[in-house]
């Protein structure tokens, strides 16, 4: 029987190893724990209204979710094919043509994945080398560089600024060299709500041909387009034999949480991209890959409704934002705005959403995290209005009775 003092020795032991630092590799080493973990933990802590991380808080259609359920009580609960049931594939084909007039092959060039960001993650090391430069607009989706990272890539950074966040083509030209591989596009863009325009889409595509550029664009919230008609850069001259697309169900149909994704590419591209995706997750989600297939299928109805909804929620939010006292910038996508918030005093932005938790019980992101260099983001945080209309009007509620100008 083991002593007191042999006990309380190994208790000591045990406490000294919890107290060393964490270990990660070099490569991951500056990623700390995402932003919206933090915030959302910070939420719960003090009560917050949630208008950071980018989750309805409702639930998804029950067409869909019917579907799902039939899907598990017929038994297919068992591994699906590595890249994809062969229903949800050709539903990706069929509504990729319908958007872009574009047809593809569903067994050879339509990949299933456990939702975008694993899209994105399995392209990243399924077509970068070390050492390829990769050209990022930033602010951007924050696994963007720390995929890239894994995949040992040289990250380059364009800024996109206030008001309108347009693209600096005299900067993307001198950006460009012979060790770019790709350009990373996302539109609609998170966290600004910009989305690309055809001048730009066109310019950056001319760019790529001539240099051998490969491009990957994340196209999550296509159907939350509601200024201007959303362009696939696949569906531009020339661009389809250089370009990934990437998607997911999630934003679309209110289920982040079942990570359905997918990424679209010509053969010579799905190669790479497969190749990663068998050693990141093999395959995905089984009965809901049969649900997903059915919601892609959905009438033209669901996403006019969709869209109708969100122009309300945006609406109350912006409205709100500006009575408040933020200056808001224009958002033609995405479920997200971003305003700057200089005008109540806090030196930066991670101050401030601090602040706004703390003291007046609303949550929002600090955008610095989506920078190469913070200091370009510290004016600037990020909302999101894809919560019902009751709890957006008491999250401006709050702001408007303890958020005060300085």
């Amino acid at each position: 029987m083991a002593s007191l003092s042999t006990l309380s020795t190994q208790k000591d032991s045990l406490s000294s190893q919890d107290e060393r630092p964490p270990l990660v590799a070099k490569r991951l080493e500056k990623f700390k724990t995402t932003i919206f973990t933090q915030m959302s933990s910070l939420a719960i802590k003090h009560g917050a209204i949630n208008l950071g991380q980018g989750f309805p808080n409702f639930d998804g259609p029950d067409f869909v979710k019917e579907a799902a359920i039939q899907a598990i009580k017929d038994g297919k609960n068992q591994y699906a094919r590595g890249y994809g049931v062969p229903d949800l594939n050709s539903a990706v084909a069929a509504w990729f043509k319908k958007d872009t007039d574009l047809v593809v092959d569903p067994e050879k060039e339509v990949t299933v994945t456990s939702g975008c960001t694993e899209a994105i993650a399995a392209t990243m090391l399924g077509l970068i080398n070390p050492g390829d430069e990769v050209i990022l607009f930033a602010p951007f989706y924050d696994s963007y560089e720390a995929t890239l990272s894994m995949a040992g890539a040289k990250v380059k950074g364009i800024t996109l600024r206030p008001p309108d966040f347009s693209v600096p083509i005299e900067e993307l030209k001198a950006t460009i060299s012979k060790n770019t591989r790709a350009i990373l596009i996302n539109t609609p863009h998170n966290p600004t709500g910009k989305m690309f325009t055809r001048v730009e889409l066109e310019t950056i595509a001319s760019l790529c041909i001539e240099n051998d550029v490969l491009v990957f664009t994340d196209e999550v919230y296509d159907k939350l387009a509601f200024e201007m008609d959303h362009i696939s850069m696949a569906s531009l001259p020339g661009m389809y034999e250089r370009t990934v697309t990437m998607n997911s169900l999630g934003k679309t149909f209110s289920l982040t949480g079942w990570k359905i994704g997918w990424a679209i590419a010509p053969p010579h591209l799905t190669w790479g991209v497969r190749q990663a995706h068998s050693f990141l997750t093999f395959a995905t989600s089984t009965p809901m890959q049969y649900a997903a297939s059915v919601a892609l299928r959905a009438p033209d109805s669901y996403f006019l409704e969709l869209k109708r909804d969100y122009a309300k929620k945006k609406a109350i939010l912006v409205e709100g934002l500006r009575a408040v006292g933020f200056t808001v910038y224009p958002s033609s996508g995405t479920y997200f705005v971003v305003v700057d918030h200089t005008v109540f005093g806090q030196k930066d932005d991670v101050a401030f959403c601090e602040y706004l938790i703390k003291e007046v019980g609303v949550v929002a992101i600090p955008t610095s995290v989506f920078y190469l260099n913070p200091e370009e983001g510290k004016n600037l945080v990020r909302f999101t209005f894809c919560k019902d209309e009751g709890t957006l009007r008491s999250a401006v509620e709050r702001m408007k009775e303890k958020l005060f100008k300085k």
